[in-house]
């Protein structure tokens, strides 16, 4: 690994993601990321009958070259969210219950999709199953699929020592762009930074579009510093660093 991990000498790596496949990132994000030339994360649940029909505009995202990545068929979280006794959480769900769901999740998007490597998101950034004295990790389900897995952490990755199944990533929602940018500054000391998007102006987790163009300015002043690039995109290239394969 005495080989430089990230690409023309760029000092550190960022991945910018996006979950539940909401509207306004067809509308918003896809464009603005576009207009500055950089490719994202979309996490999409295939889940509902009409899960063609809304995959559909995804397609054109993903032949522009982001990745569309797995976030399950169903995003079933934990119960705790609910104070109906009666709500199906992870809690109630087995390992191979998960792994069905994902499966499921990861057929669909092979179908409406031209096939590629791809990462899975943790619904609510859980990767347990089960309660109590029956709780079990599925991050070992995660690795048998799929190239990487993100999570929720604290800092950006360290490319020698993350779990690349259960990647640390950053929640942005109503982050402004100085706060995005200071996030951003902090991957050139090396490290992998993830930034978790969901709507923007939309949804109870947004971001604004003036906050996010902020950032992608700064990241175009800055390409020659921070390679920005799909999950399963900086995930093989670590993989690839470990191995001593890299250009």
């Amino acid at each position: 690994m005495s080989k430089p991990v990230w690409p023309n000498g760029c000092l550190g790596a960022l991945s910018l993601t996006f979950d539940d496949g909401m509207p306004s990132q067809l509308e918003i994000a896809v464009p603005l990321l576009e207009k500055f030339g950089f490719r994202g994360t979309f996490y999409l649940n295939p889940g509902g009958k009409d899960w063609k029909e809304r995959l559909e505009p995804w397609k054109k995202v993903a032949e522009a070259g982001h990745e569309i990545g797995n976030h399950t068929l169903s995003h079933t979280c934990s119960s705790n969210f609910s104070l109906d006794p009666n709500s199906r959480g992870t809690e109630s769900m087995s390992l191979e219950e998960i792994e069905e769901d994902i499966l499921e999740a990861e057929r669909r998007l092979n179908e409406a999709f031209q096939r590629r490597k791809r990462s899975f998101c943790y619904p609510c950034y859980e990767p347990f199953v089960g309660r109590g004295e029956t709780k079990k990790s599925y991050v070992h389900v995660v690795a048998r699929h799929f190239v990487a897995g993100r999570g929720r952490g604290e800092i950006a990755n360290s490319p020698a020592n993350c779990d690349l199944h259960y990647l640390w990533s950053w929640p942005v929602e109503r982050a402004s762009g100085a706060e995005l940018v200071g996030l951003a500054e902090q991957v050139a000391e090396g490290r992998w930074g993830i930034m978790t998007f969901h709507g923007i102006h939309q949804g109870h987790l947004p971001v604004a579009d003036v906050d996010l163009v902020e950032l992608l300015r700064f990241l175009s002043r800055n390409r020659g510093r921070i390679w920005v690039a799909p999950v399963a995109e900086v995930a093989q290239r670590i993989l690839d660093w470990r191995a001593g394969a890299v250009d």
